[in-house]
């Protein structure tokens, strides 16, 4: 009974709000699960392709561009078409793009096949946000996309729980193919959960209306979409430098800068990392909605810029147990904060717009990451390339000096009342 009652916010939403996160929330597990596969897989792919750390980090930042442009096409569309069709087709995007990854036979393929992927990747994560933020109150709205955000984490580790199963006997390419699961998920979804109701009683207003992607450039909305832009590109930046290259570095040679793990070792490591992440996401939101945005931002991202230079130079197994957890909850516990606070700064009509660009742009600019990472690693070792990502925490933290203060605003509501009061 205790344990219903601290979950009381939750079982007191409509049905049709729970059955609406819980789509986004298993439409981002499998997303981390589809995307992951390949930081997974990859020194399985360096050795049958041959690839340099600087082309397989390439590879990777293929789908980090990819997911900048499907962020923005699929949050385009679900302010026009509706946050339902939008979730259900990014899903089967990727999920149809993960499994050809597995019949790439040439390195050219397999890039265009991530680069596919990346287009549904980053759409789910937008309209999945707009659907939640807009179907939740102001006073769950952070606990709600803590819930959705904790998603990745778990299906990173049931990646990493495959990874460790089908690779050692089947190889690289039959973990793509278990990527094709989410095509059935997406078939749930365009008939199982409810329309937005927000959209649809503000979707006749929107006629004859300006482009959302043009109204995000006013006057009016310009400082805030360049400011959270700017939040997203360091701060994903840090995330993917560290997370695509964390299974690599566990499982590389010595000689190539690796801790040369076993598989079992590593896939511990892996998993407790992502435990770290979980609980990181799930806090963020309740501490978010007790202690404001601004406040709960700045200290996560802060106390993770510490971390992640105590990471980079852990080499005893022991340690990376304790320390890895305890980097990525702070490391990525925040982004449970981004769908709230743009749905809480911007109105419905160009609400998945916003969300899309200044999200997934970012993604874009941190699309160098996994390229730099591993060059950086290759010439000054992992230790120093993880010290770059450090500093991108912190200049995603100096962003905050600028933005305002989101909680308590009404994501229905106009924002320029709640900035221009801030």
């Amino acid at each position: 009974m205790a344990h219903r009652a601290s979950l009381q916010w939750f079982w007191d939403a409509p049905a049709s709000a729970r059955r609406g996160l819980f789509a986004a929330w298993l439409g981002w597990v499998l997303d981390a699960f589809d995307v992951m596969l390949y930081a997974l897989v990859l020194g399985a792919v360096i050795q049958d392709f041959s690839l340099s750390k600087a082309t397989a980090g390439l590879l990777g930042s293929l789908t980090l561009i990819a997911s900048g442009f499907g962020g923005i096409l699929f949050g385009m569309m679900a302010d026009r078409f509706g946050r339902r069709p939008a979730l259900s087709g990014s899903l089967l995007v990727y999920s149809v793009f993960t499994f050809a990854c597995g019949l790439s036979s040439t390195v050219w393929q397999l890039g265009l096949f991530r680069f596919l992927l990346g287009l549904g990747m980053g759409g789910e994560w937008t309209t999945g946000a707009a659907l939640v933020s807009e179907t939740w109150p102001d006073a769950h709205r952070g606990k709600a996309m803590g819930l959705m955000q904790c998603g990745w984490s778990i299906g990173y580790a049931a990646a990493a729980l495959v990874t460790a199963l089908v690779l050692p006997r089947f190889g690289w390419r039959a973990v793509f193919f278990v990527g094709i699961v989410p095509a059935f998920v997406a078939i749930w979804i365009r008939r199982g959960i409810d329309e937005s109701p927000e959209w649809t009683r503000s979707r006749a207003a929107r006629r004859g209306a300006r482009s959302p992607i043009r109204v995000i450039f006013t006057p009016q909305y310009l400082r805030l979409t360049a400011l959270l832009t700017a939040l997203s590109t360091t701060t994903i930046f840090a995330y993917w430098g560290l997370n695509l290259w964390i299974p690599a570095y566990f499982s590389l040679p010595q000689s190539q800068g690796g801790l040369a793990l076993g598989t079992g070792v590593a896939t511990m490591l892996v998993v407790l990392i992502q435990i770290g992440t979980f609980f990181g996401y799930v806090s963020f939101g309740f501490v978010a909605d007790a202690f404001g945005r601004r406040r709960s931002f700045v200290i996560y991202i802060l106390t993770a810029a510490v971390l992640v230079l105590g990471f980079g130079q852990t080499r005893q197994v022991w340690l990376l147990a304790l320390l890895g957890p305890v980097t990525t909850f702070f490391g990525t516990g925040f982004f449970s904060g981004f769908g709230a606070v743009t749905a809480e700064l911007y109105p419905t009509a160009i609400r998945a717009t916003a969300q899309g660009f200044t999200y997934n742009v970012g993604r874009m600019g941190s699309a160098l990451a996994p390229f730099v990472i591993g060059s950086l690693a290759e010439t000054r070792g992992f230790g120093a390339a993880f010290g770059l990502l450090a500093v991108a925490l912190v200049l995603g933290a100096m962003t905050w000096i600028w933005l305002p203060e989101s909680r308590g605003g009404d994501a229905a509501a106009p924002a320029g009342a709640r900035v221009a009061g801030a």
